[in-house]
């Protein structure tokens, strides 16, 4: 009996040596599949109802038809996932730095939310301008886009933060706050006033030499920046677009905008979609990865589909619609205007 309870008991070990090698390796599979590599994968991603997201004067949005805006999905990669983008012609892969340069992932992130910021005051305005609605601009500060790492005040200003005084002073534009920086020397201390995280802040370091395109030297701080303003009017448009970033969304805000100020049925029923950006003359820009949202369009139902003509964009949402064999179709704006002039040709 005892020779036989030794012969099973080394069968069980022996059982439970393999079961747990199993067990090893099938984890370390699952670790593999799941390792986040240094590449983004874009592919097509959601075509969103503008319904959900703008009211103007707390009122949504409640004809037929829609306005949509579409987007691009960008996954962290993983080996399966760069398998699977192989062998989807949709689906591109872009390196971290491709991608997001030297900012951190955070500071991308606040990047592209500006730049979404930035989209929503420049279709209220271009919607403004085509209603006739009046509207004043309140000049907020400075936006820092990105701090050199040789910048004195690296560390102190982030990428995000608004600068409202210089010197205790404050400025009208973007070009004055420059142009009192410039006229300090190259090692004069400045201090700042700005915000961050709705938090003031002040911080007082000696300026950088900045040399320009033609050799010239002057003083700096050491950042990009843009000018940070607020539109302000009687009627109050709000746009909630959660976590989305970047400026593509431009010529489709001022649609949905537009319709919702003015009188008739610009859209006659119909789902529209759309990409590009838009500035302050009402033009309309090339935007990245316009192949994957006539994808995401074309699923969603959309009938219409306005791509730019700034840059190949508009060929290239060509070239995909055709690809897909779908029946929606592919309209080139350069303008606002452009888009209204299509829609105003379109019946029930």
């Amino acid at each position: 009996m005892t020779e036989k309870n030794n012969t099973l008991k080394n069968f069980f070990k022996k059982k439970q040596v393999k079961i747990g090698s199993f067990v090893l390796l099938f984890l370390l599979a699952l670790a593999f599949v799941g390792l986040p590599l240094p590449y983004y994968v874009q592919s097509p991603g959601s075509t969103i109802d503008l319904k959900s997201m703008v009211t103007i004067n707390g009122e949504e949005d409640t004809e037929e038809g829609s306005f949509s805006l579409t987007s691009v999905a960008y996954r962290r990669a993983t080996p399966v996932l760069l398998l699977w983008a192989q062998f989807n012609e949709f689906a591109d892969v872009e390196s971290v730095q491709e991608m997001r340069g030297d900012a951190s992932s955070e500071e991308y992130n606040q990047m592209q939310q500006y730049l979404m910021t930035a989209a929503k005051n420049s279709a209220i305005q271009e919607a403004f301008n085509l209603a006739g609605v009046e509207y004043t601009f309140a000049y907020k500060g400075i936006y820092v886009m990105s701090v050199q790492d040789s910048s004195n005040f690296y560390g102190d200003l982030a990428v995000g933060d608004t600068i409202t005084q210089a010197d205790g002073q404050t400025f009208a534009s973007q070009e004055d706050f420059m142009a009192y920086v410039k006229a300090k020397n190259i090692g004069d201390d400045l201090t700042i006033t700005y915000y961050h995280d709705g938090e003031e802040r002040t911080a007082t370091e000696e300026l950088i030499t900045l040399s320009a395109e033609d050799g010239t030297e002057t003083a700096g701080i050491g950042i990009t920046l843009v000018e940070d303003t607020e539109l302000e009017s009687d009627t109050t448009v709000e746009i909630d677009t959660g976590s989305i970033g970047g400026p593509s969304a431009g010529l489709m805000f001022t649609l949905e905008i537009y319709d919702q100020l003015t009188e008739g049925d610009l859209r006659h029923g119909q789902q529209i979609a759309g990409t590009g950006t838009i500035d302050s003359e009402g033009n309309v820009g090339q935007i990245g990865g316009i192949d994957k949202k006539v994808v995401s369009a074309s699923q969603s139902g959309a009938a219409v589909f306005f791509a730019p003509t700034d840059g190949e964009d508009y060929e290239d949402a060509v070239a995909a619609a055709k690809k897909i064999g779908t029946d929606m179709e592919i309209v080139p704006v350069t303008t606002v205007q452009d888009a209204l002039d299509y829609l105003n040709g379109l019946t029930d």
